[in-house]
């Protein structure tokens, strides 16, 4: 690994750079003055996450699939590895690609990487703690994953890239990061992105049912998107490298139902809660240790859940306004005390 001093001023590729993560991550980059490449297939990125930065001097869009090597002539100082789909119904379509996405394309980029003695961070997924026996989840925990089920494609995608990114880290080839993301939310995410947040959010806007899988009492920890871009950005340029994993997200844990009710609260709506069969290997909960991540970051998320979800609710509804898509009207203002 020949890793050079990165001047102040970086240049910083960002695969996956279009996507619901990604385009914040690369506005961020450029508000802090760097040099950003946007690599991204737009299987589920979209041009508009990155429409008003097409005239910024220091953004160039490079429509690519990391399965494929990738050459990059100018220099890069820092890549990012957010290229993948992050929801089931995604990342499922097409489950082959998936893999390889996860293992060739982070190859890929680690090769990449190498050639410029660059630094690498992998966004790695809580999936690959599966549906967890210990809780909440620490980054020594080993999972608990079905490696031969429908969402094995992206769990153990994940595992075995960050299994390549430690094998770079400790043969001197690549100064490896690895970030491991809980549920993150915000704006940009897409109507059908199948997560939850948007799911509830979007049927809620157009009167439709709300759709909760299972009984609902099922947990998760939702992280707004500017809590995470925050963390990324503080294990990129963290000195020295942890070399080990670090859990970002919101430690704050809501069951679905919950979550459902806020929404409930916050949108004017007709929707009504229906229940449908939980999906194979769904997990059960779902929240994250980050004393890790508050130890060598000094991060921790700030933005309550329900300040991210009025941001996300405005957001959904001037999106589908646009879209010629029925909506709703504006949140209504609800408070959350005691959780994050």
């Amino acid at each position: 690994m020949t890793k050079r001093p990165a001047p102040a001023r970086k240049s910083i590729l960002v695969a996956g750079g279009a996507g619901f993560v990604g385009s914040h991550l690369c506005d961020r980059l450029l508000d802090q003055g760097h040099r950003v490449i946007c690599v991204d297939n737009l299987q589920t990125g979209a041009l508009d996450n990155v429409l008003p930065l097409h005239n910024h001097p220091d953004f160039t869009l490079i429509e690519h699939d990391i399965c494929a090597p990738l050459a990059i002539e100018t220099r890069l100082d820092q890549v990012y590895n957010l290229a993948c789909p992050a929801s089931p119904p995604h990342y499922q379509a097409d489950p082959v690609h998936t893999m390889l996405t996860c293992v060739s394309g982070t190859s890929n980029l680690l090769a990449l990487a190498e050639r410029h003695g660059a630094s690498f961070l992998q966004a790695s997924t809580s999936e690959v703690y599966g549906d967890p026996e210990q809780h909440p989840q620490q980054e020594d925990y080993w999972g608990h994953v079905n490696c031969t089920g429908p969402r094995a494609c992206y769990d153990e995608g994940k595992r075995a890239a960050e299994a390549l990114c430690f094998d770079m880290l400790r043969s001197g080839r690549v100064d490896a990061r690895v970030v491991r993301i809980f549920n993150t939310y915000g704006p940009r995410m897409r109507p059908d992105d199948g997560r939850i947040v948007s799911n509830l959010i979007v049927q809620a806007l157009r009167n439709e049912a709300l759709t909760i899988y299972g009984s609902g009492e099922q947990t998760r920890s939702f992280c707004f998107v500017s809590d995470l871009v925050t963390g990324l950005v503080a294990l990129m340029n963290v000195d020295p490298n942890p070399g080990a994993p670090v859990n970002i997200g919101n430690p704050g844990e809501f069951t679905i139902s919950e979550l459902a009710e806020m929404v409930l609260d916050m949108i004017p709506t007709r929707s009504r809660v229906v229940h449908k069969p939980l999906p194979v290997d769904d997990p059960q909960r779902r929240r994250p240790d980050i004393s890790r991540a508050r130890a060598l970051l000094d991060w921790e998320p700030r933005v309550p859940l329900a300040e991210g979800l009025a941001q996300t609710i405005a957001w959904f509804s001037a999106s589908l306004a646009a879209s010629g898509a029925p909506h709703r009207a504006q949140p209504r203002a609800v408070a959350l005390a005691g959780r994050h």
